[in-house]
């Protein structure tokens, strides 16, 4: 049996000659309680935010891209590409064009990114669920449409319903044809509006999805590409299928995951996420920081107990490592309480949410987002217990260094 655990124990429920001792204990141990729930749920209400841009932008963005390392467009009509649209893996082979164009209606004018695409992308996406008004379609009939976002709809001034002529868009020209008449150097040309969609402000404001035929002929591309997009089959390693890619392609090109394609997304949100955990362990370490009064105490409280281990044969350590238990019970039980609670705050709240976002409706959820990440709990807990030892450890090794004084006290007794 463990004497220092057992003794440690009897010590954390047993009643103390000074009440102040109990007080402070306690209010040790709710304040890790809170802190530790605080963590848990702000980190939950992160991870859920965190998914929800993720979803908003993972609808516009491929499973792996690929791109050229030099220049702008590159020729797909290689083996290497061949391949991989008979790769199993592959489940969409999407051509991409893009490049930023004038548009204009009536007297506005936007400057935008025409991405001219194949028909395979109107597949893998689930815009369908986002246009605001007009049809997710990119040919009605034999004539070629296009999709804008809500933003370029806004600056256009567009009436998708109702609108009887079509948006004139305008590129430069690959080969200067005049120097004195600019128009001349521009390639014109006229499209209709199917419908408006809205995911996220960096694309609804960017961008105008058209045929990949009609980009062709705006921008005097026959063959080349800016990009291709790869949509994997289901339950594919997304990671095994970019190393398979990247080998196959060789260094010219560069094959993308979603991480990497929003790069500074993922960073922004996870220093965001970061930050506020480093925040919240201040005020952990604060709550923590009271077992440091709490132990002092109870040394105090508990002087004759220990001159009396002593002239029994206890060892100093045996004596700190007491003391040293007593102050990690404390915070770990409010650590435990703290979690269990955030957990069920947390899951109340993805069931009945408790905390609405917004009131108005107008915002793309209800109630505040949570995502319950397992890997959270071991963060917080460990935490809290690197914090309390180091707290307990420097407690009880100040708090009984002149053991010889206590049992020259209870000799004079």
């Amino acid at each position: 049996m463990n004497l220092a655990l057992y003794i440690a124990k009897r010590y954390l429920f047993s009643k103390k000659s000074t009440n102040a001792i109990n007080i402070i204990s306690g209010i040790s141990m709710l304040g890790i309680m809170i802190g530790s729930a605080a963590l848990i749920i702000i980190l939950s209400v992160f991870n859920g935010f965190e998914e929800l841009v993720l979803s908003l932008y993972n609808k516009f963005t491929p499973d792996i891209k690929i791109e050229t390392k030099v220049g702008k467009t590159f020729d797909p009509r290689t083996a290497p590409f061949s391949e991989i649209k008979k790769m199993k893996q592959v489940a969409y082979y999407v051509e991409s064009l893009e490049e930023k164009a004038l548009l204009r209606n009536n007297n506005s004018q936007y400057i935008a990114t025409i991405k001219g695409v194949s028909d395979d992308f109107l597949k893998t996406h689930a815009l369908d669920s986002m246009i605001l008004r007009g049809k997710l379609a990119l040919h009605e009939g034999s004539r070629e449409v296009a999709i804008v976002g809500s933003g370029v709809e806004y600056f256009l001034g567009l009436d998708v319903k109702n609108s009887q002529q079509p948006v004139s868009v305008f590129s430069p020209k690959k080969k200067i044809a005049s120097t004195i008449n600019p128009g001349a150097n521009l390639n014109r040309k006229e499209i209709f509006v199917s419908g408006v969609f809205q995911v996220q402000q960096d694309f609804d404001d960017k961008y105008m999805l058209t045929p990949i035929s009609f980009a062709r002929d705006l921008m005097d591309e026959p063959n080349l590409l800016s990009a291709v997009e790869i949509y994997a089959t289901k339950g594919t390693s997304i990671s095994r299928l970019k190393t398979q890619l990247s080998a196959l392609l060789g260094d010219r090109f560069t094959v993308k995951d979603r991480v990497e394609q929003n790069q500074l997304l993922y960073k922004i949100l996870n220093s965001e996420k970061w930050a506020v955990y480093l925040i919240l362990t201040f005020v952990l370490l604060i709550a923590i920081c009271n077992i440091i009064g709490s132990l002092t105490m109870l040394v105090i409280d508990k002087k004759k107990d220990v001159a009396v281990l002593l002239s029994m044969g206890a060892d100093s350590w045996l004596i700190r490592r007491i003391f040293l238990l007593e102050g990690m019970l404390i915070a770990l039980a409010g650590s435990i309480l703290g979690i269990l609670l955030g957990w069920i705050f947390c899951l109340l709240q993805q069931k009945y949410g408790l905390i609405k976002l917004s009131q108005s409706g107008t915002f793309i959820m209800e109630n505040y987002p949570v995502s319950i990440r397992y890997i959270d709990f071991l963060l917080v807990f460990g935490t809290v217990f690197i914090i309390s030892f180091a707290a307990s450890w420097f407690a009880s090794a100040n708090s009984v260094r002149n053991f010889s004084s206590v049992r020259e006290d209870l000799n004079e007794q």
